[in-house]
């Protein structure tokens, strides 16, 4: 199906056995990434075989699908989303879904290396604000937590994105002993350039080394911290995700604390995952998983792809098993972070 193809409407809403509305898409377009961040993966990561993986018109075809069955917001993930080839063919087609109101919000979560080259084009088809992977701003730490990164050229991306009128939201992992004394200053800079934030706890996923367990920092004790210096006043603000927001009083801006651990966040859960190989995760912590790739090769009729859609939503399960655990030291999931982008 060409890029841009519109398949006629279906009335029927996707409902998990929980009954809730799955209304929101997370795509990983791509395994590759130009960082190598030490929560993300293995510096030496082998990537998948380019026959595995799907097309963008393929990934087009799924998208379109999900949207069509009630999926109103799409992010697309990596690894690194703007490093694939002719990305923003993709991003424009999934624009239209924009245009017509079929879909409420098409964004992205980046590393920001790319961001000076394409946010332009990232505002013209449709996207309205960014999640930006930002862990310390200070540079030899930087280029330490991502192995590969140079911290200036991200942020010359972020100011590019906010040139084109992008919103940008600052994603940062907790890492203890690695960042956990920086974000004050993190807050205070997000509040200087106005951007929101969020803190997010390491997740136990893929075998990227022996240090995980020393990396874990519960953001209980983050926010009692922060609360020392700044005024966190709760909100009711949700942005689709799991984040639950407070507004920074001094600086205006919402932090989000993003807590898989400490906090489970599963019962309003909302999301699936698609792999840049078809394979759809209802849920993160799980393995459960299927496959749509079969599906989208066997014929052009979408009603087999649909039915798999539906057949997926009705395992997606309650919650998550995360858990960090010094008995067992492998993770909880095996499959890199960078697989289903988080």
């Amino acid at each position: 199906m060409p890029l841009g193809t519109v398949p006629a409407a279906s009335p029927q809403p996707l409902i998990d056995p929980y009954r809730r509305h799955i209304t929101y898409l997370r795509v990983s377009v791509t395994d590759r990434c130009d960082f190598r961040c030490v929560y993300c993966m293995s510096e030496d990561m082998t990537f998948l075989p380019k026959a595995e993986i799907l097309s963008l018109e393929e990934l087009d075809r799924v998208c379109t699908a999900f949207v069509r069955l009630g999926v109103r917001k799409l992010r697309l993930t990596g690894g690194e989303p703007l490093v694939r080839r002719n990305i923003m063919s993709l991003f424009r087609a999934l624009g239209r879904h924009i245009a017509s109101g079929a879909l409420d919000e098409l964004t992205v979560t980046t590393n920001g290396s790319q961001l000076a080259r394409y946010a332009d084009e990232l505002r013209d088809c449709g996207v309205r604000r960014i999640n930006v992977s930002v862990d310390t701003l200070d540079s030899a730490k930087f280029t330490a937590i991502t192995r590969w990164g140079k911290l200036d050229q991200v942020l010359g991306g972020i100011a590019a994105a906010k040139a084109a009128g992008l919103a940008v939201k600052i994603n940062a992992v907790a890492l203890k002993g690695v960042n956990d004394d920086e974000f004050d200053r993190m807050i205070a800079w997000c509040g200087e350039h106005g951007h929101d934030m969020t803190i997010i706890e390491v997740m136990p996923m893929g075998d990227i080394g022996p240090d995980r367990l020393d990396q874990y920092l519960p953001l209980s004790l983050v926010r009692a911290r922060l609360a020392e210096r700044w005024t966190l006043e709760d909100s009711d603000y949700r942005s689709g995700g799991p984040a639950r927001y407070v507004t920074v009083k001094e600086t205006g801006r919402r932090l989000g604390f993003i807590t898989p651990l400490t906090h489970n966040f599963c019962e309003l859960c909302n999301r699936v995952r698609l792999t840049c190989t078809g394979t759809l995760y209802m849920c993160l912590g799980q393995e459960d998983s299927a496959d749509f790739r079969a599906p989208l090769r066997a014929s052009d009729d979408d009603a087999p792809l649909d039915a798999a859609i539906y057949a997926a939503i009705a395992r997606k399960p309650k919650g998550h098993d995360f858990i960090i655990d010094r008995r067992h030291r492998g993770p909880a999931v095996p499959r890199h972070m960078s697989v289903t982008g988080g």
